[in-house]
C-alpha cells in the first residue's frame, strides 16, 4: 500500500478499490448485456473482431485524475471525435446482441441514476443512459468515496495524481476487448482481445 495512504488499513483501501478491480482496468465502450436470445457468443466475438478490423487506432488526448460524481477515474482532457465515434460505433453495431432491458431494469436504473429525460429515453433506446453524446470516456479508479471524510477523499485524490499523473503520453488505443460476468457480482473475465488495425 503506498505510504500516501497513512490513514487507511489494507481493508479500507481494498473497498475504495473493490468496484474497479472487479471489472479490471478498463474504459467502458458497450456496456454491459446480456445476450439476445438466438445469439451466441461466438457470433458476438465475429462483430467484434469485425468491427475492430475496420478501425485505424488512434492516439487518446492527455489523460488526467478527476472527479466523476463520488468517484475518481482517467478522463481524456480534450475531445476527441474518434473515441466518440468508436463509442456510437460499439453501441449501434453491437446493439443486436442485447437483450432488452424488461420494465424493472429500467426502473431500478432510473431510480439509481437520477436520469434526466433524454437519458431515459437513450436508456430505451440504447440499452444505457451515457451514450452517444451523453458518453465520457473514463477508466475508472475507485469506488463510491460518498462515506469517506473530506480528509480522506482528499488523500485518496492525492494519491491517485501521484500515482497517474506522470503517465506516457499519449496513449494509443490499440484494441477492443470482450469481457463475461460469469455471475452477477463476479469478476469480469477476459474472452478476447480485438486489435485495431
Amino acid at each position: 500500500m503506498p505510504d500516501l495512504l497513512q490513514g487507511f488499513s489494507g481493508s479500507a483501501f481494498a473497498a475504495i478499490t473493490r468496484a474497479p478491480r472487479r471489472y479490471g482496468w478498463h474504459a467502458t465502450l458497450k456496456a454491459p448485456f446480456r445476450l439476445a436470445a438466438g445469439r451466441t457468443e461466438a457470433e458476438l466475438l465475429d462483430a467484434l473482431l469485425s468491427l475492430a478490423a475496420q478501425i485505424s487506432r488512434f492516439d487518446l488526448p492527455a489523460l488526467a485524475v478527476q472527479r466523476m460524481g463520488n468517484f475518481l477515474a482517467l478522463v481524456p482532457q480534450q475531445p476527441s471525435a474518434e473515441l466518440q465515434a468508436l463509442a456510437q460505433r460499439c453501441v449501434v453495431e453491437l446493439h443486436d446482441f442485447a437483450a432488452p432491458l424488461d420494465e424493472a431494469d429500467i426502473a431500478a436504473r432510473v431510480k439509481q441514476g437520477r436520469l434526466d429525460e433524454e437519458q431515459q429515453a437513450l436508456l430505451r433506446r440504447w440499452g444505457y443512459p451515457h451514450v452517444m453524446h451523453r458518453f465520457r470516456f473514463h477508466m475508472t479508479l475507485t469506488g463510491d468515496l460518498g462515506d469517506l471524510s473530506a480528509a480522506q477523499q482528499a488523500e485518496v485524490e492525492a494519491m491517485a495524481h501521484a500515482q497517474f499523473d506522470d503517465l506516457p503520453q499519449p496513449l494509443t488505443l490499440d484494441a477492443l476487448s470482450l469481457l463475461f460476468e460469469p455471475d452477477k457480482g463476479a469478476d469480469f473475465r477476459l474472452i478476447a482481445r480485438a486489435p485495431l488495425r
